[in-house]
Formats: structure tokens, sequence, C-alpha cells
């Protein structure tokens, strides 16, 4: 205790300022060094056994609290410090200034969580830079914002906030009759990609025989998982699905559709063979049955002219190399492809073009069609001139065009058909303005001049003189009908 009342006497009688001299340092570290020796004083004078006495410093200043912090941060860094203070001066003009703000807590205080002033600020705004600092304790989040998280949502909101794009869990729903009423407010919601979900959650809980069987009086909900497994390809659940629903032809076809994965061309005309026993439709059942025959039609096709092309011996694929091959093409494809390679085969050729249509029932338009565009693009005029020509029972022939000869003329002038070509096609156009719209369009003249002449119009055809050219033969030609008396013209 003497010790303790020396020291004490020592610090009354000592004094923070001093007269003024050249060697004064305003150094931080001489500052942190005057601040430890404070604390050094400080800690001898604070008496810790006393909790309730509250001791003050000479500004006022609770001593405990202070001295306290201080000692803490000097303790951190005194290691620091005693190996930079050896060059500083033992001497120093003030001690270290202390906060000002008068603070309510005591040494004791800190621990047993007593305070005296409620009114005055606390020990940490003493340390602090900017003076005023709120200190007051972190409110938790409100209650609200934790129920994204929340397991008791029932299966409506659960919906509404699937709808809203919200994260929501549906392992919660571990009944089944919790499961069907989730369900059922996602088809009401009409939003399918909320019922697509809860279709998902329901697959992957749900034995199959429980759901297939749910599913079945909910048509709506049915429908979207049908859909699904289709497009992504599960075909094995599907399967069985439209098993369980007894649609047979539903099957078939989803069998059917399996073919298009199959890239070998022997194995896919395997597999139509056997798909022609499935039981589909009595209109299905040729669809499938002329599929397998054009596939094993194009293979032997395909075959024999690689064949020729390779050794060379047909003038045509000499001519006009194939581009690609020709199998799963289309029937459409194909038959312009025996057009352009094969038409002068005979009917009983697997490549004969009239096979083919007879084989496969093609009807009189598609066949002229395709036959004379791949005519035209040989430029065979004469091919198409047989093409369009008929014969009656008495020997007489005729031209005719199931397509109208107006579809005739565009082809044929999509393929640079000459003049003259186009002029024989245009004048069996029935309809008379669409001849005349053909015929100016593709400058055919002497069609426009002989319909203007059968149509007794004398102002139209001397329009039509200014559009040839000066001394051409068409323009005599309109000088002759226009001089002709014997003509009676309406206008």
């Amino acid at each position: 205790m003497s010790r303790a009342r020396a020291d004490e006497e020592e610090y009354w009688h000592s004094s923070k300022f001093r007269a003024f001299t050249f060697d004064d340092e305003d150094d931080e570290l001489s500052q942190l060094k005057e601040s430890k020796r404070a604390v050094n004083s400080l800690r001898d004078i604070v008496d810790d056994d006393d909790d309730d006495l509250e001791k003050v410093s000479w500004s006022g200043e609770p001593v405990g609290s202070i001295s306290w912090s201080i000692k803490e941060t000097a303790s951190s860094s005194s290691s620091s410090l005693e190996g930079r203070d050896t060059s500083l001066q033992k001497g120093s003009s003030s001690y270290a200034a202390l906060p000002k703000q008068v603070s309510s807590y005591s040494l004791s205080s800190l621990f047993k969580g007593r305070n005296r002033l409620p009114s005055l600020p606390s020990l940490s705004d003493a340390f602090s830079d900017t003076g005023v600092k709120n200190y007051a304790p972190e409110l938790r989040r409100p209650r609200a914002e934790y129920k994204d998280y929340s397991n008791d949502w029932s299966p409506r909101d659960t919906v509404r906030r699937m709808q809203r794009g919200k994260v929501c869990s549906l392992e919660r729903f571990r009944s089944l009759q919790d499961k069907m009423v989730l369900l059922d407010e996602a088809v009401a919601g009409h939003d399918g990609n909320v019922i697509t979900a809860v279709l998902i959650f329901l697959k992957r809980t749900l034995r199959r025989e429980v759901l297939f069987r749910e599913l079945e009086v909910r048509q709506v909900a049915l429908c979207h998982l049908i859909h699904f497994l289709k497009e992504t390809g599960e075909q094995k659940l599907l399967l069985d699905l439209l098993r369980f629903l007894d649609r047979t032809e539903e099957v078939a076809l989803s069998q059917y559709r399996e073919h298009l994965n199959i890239q070998d061309v022997e194995k896919k005309r395997e597999f139509l063979k056997g798909c022609i026993g499935l039981p589909f439709s009595a209109e299905d059942i040729s669809h499938i049955q002329d599929h397998y025959t054009l596939l094993e039609r194009q293979i032997i096709i395909e075959t024999n002219d690689r064949h020729l092309a390779m050794a060379g011996q047909s003038e045509i694929f000499r001519k006009y190399p194939r581009k690609a091959s020709i199998l799963n093409m289309p029937l459409v494809t194909t038959l312009f492809y025996s057009c352009f390679y094969h038409y002068t085969e005979a009917e009983g050729t697997f490549s004969s073009p009239t096979n083919l249509k007879k084989t496969f029932k093609i009807p009189d338009k598609q066949y002229v069609l395709t036959a004379l565009a791949a005519r035209a693009k040989l430029r065979a005029w004469e091919d198409v001139d047989a093409l369009l020509t008929t014969k009656n029972w008495l020997g007489y022939t005729k031209k005719k065009a199931p397509i109208g000869f107006h579809r005739v003329v565009e082809i044929l002038q999509r393929n640079n058909a000459p003049v003259q070509v186009l002029q024989e096609y245009v004048r069996l156009v029935e309809d008379v303005e669409t001849r005349l719209n053909l015929a100016t369009k593709y400058k055919c003249h002497d069609v426009v001049i002989d319909t203007y002449r059968d149509l007794k119009d004398r102002i139209q055809l001397m329009a039509y003189k200014c559009k040839v050219e000066r001394g051409s033969a068409e323009e005599e030609k309109i000088n002759s009908l226009l001089s002709n008396m014997q003509i009676r013209w309406k206008n």
C-alpha cells in the first residue's frame, strides 16, 4: 500500500505542462511512448477490488474505463514499440491528450452491465473519430423477409409464389392428398410452367401406377405430361403411360417416331418393316407401308446410280453429276430425281417415273408439276410438249395442263425457255386478261397483237404499237391489221 500511495502522490504533484524548449518533439511515437507511461502509472492507481468506487482523473474523466481501454491497446503494441523507442528521449513535453467525453460506465459496469448515467455517451464514443456514433444493437430482419424460406406455405400460396418466379420447395408436400391438391391448384392457375414443374415433382416422388391413375381423371395435367415426355424424349415412360390409358394408336405412332433417331439405312428399313404390324389406323397403316416401300426403292436406285456414276457409263451422269444422295428423301424429291435422270425408262423398272406414280398413286397435278420442272431444267422442250399433249379416243391430240397453262408458262420462263416456246403456251391461257398480262410481261408480241385483233380493240392495238421496235416485223403486222378494212373495229 505504501508503494501505491507514493505513486499516487507522484501523480498528483506532476503536471502535463512544462516550459517551452527547442528540443520538443511532437512525434507520434513519442506520444505513444508517453501514453504507455501514463497507462503504467494509472494501472497501479486503479483498484479493481472496489467496483462501486468511481475514479476520475484530473480533468474529471473516469479513470477506470479509460485506463482499461488504453491498457488493452498499449499491451498489443508494446512489443513493437520496445524496439523502436531506443533512439527516443526519455523526457516528454506532455502526457498524451485523453478524450474529453464523459463516460457513463465504470470498469466494473462493463462486466456487470450496470449503467450509472443513461443519458451520457458510452465508453466507445470516447475513442471514436467522428465524435458521435450510434452503437445501438443490430435488429433482426423483419419476419416477413424470412417467409421466402418458410415451410408453412399452403398449396395455393405455393402456386402463386411459383407464378411470380419465387423459389419454392415442394418437398414438404409428402402425402398423396397434398400433392394432388397442389396439382389441382396449379391447373386452376392456368400457368403451363407451374403445371409442368409440379408434374416433374410428382413424376419423381410417386410410383408410375399411382401417378397414371391420378392423372387419368385430370385431363389437363395429363396432356401437359404427355407433351412434356414427347419434348424430352422419355420414350419408355411415354409408352407406359399410353398403354395404361389404352391408347393403342398413339403407342404405335410413338414407336414409329423412333425411326427418326436411326441413322443406318438398313436398320431403318428393318425397323419400318416391323412397324407395319403395329395397331395403326387404316389410314396410317397405308402411310407406314408407303414409307417402307419408298425407302426400299431408294436403296435400290441409289445403289445402281452410284455404280453408274462411278463407272461413267451414263451420259446424263457425266453431264449433270449428282449433288446428293437420294436416301431418306421425300417422295416428291424422289420423283423429281427419277424424272431428271430416268425419264425415258420403261415402267417396269424401279427408277421409272411412271412406276413411282403408279406405285404411290401420285395425282396427275403433282406428277405433271414435278416432271415439267425436271424436264424444263434440262431444257428438253420436246419432252415438255409430250407431257402436256393428250390424245382422245378418236386419235386427236390436244394440249392439256392439269396445273393450268399460266403455271406452265411461269415454270418455262423460270428455266429460260425461248420466246417461241413461251408463246405457244401463253396462247393456251383461257383468261384474256391473264393472257395479255403474261404476254406483255414476257414480251410475246404476237400473242398481244392477236389478242387485241380478236377483241377488235383498235385503240389498244395502236397504243401497243409504240412498245414494239420501229421497223420490226411486229410493227408491220400491226400496221397491216390497222389498214385492213375487213376488220370491224369496236372503237
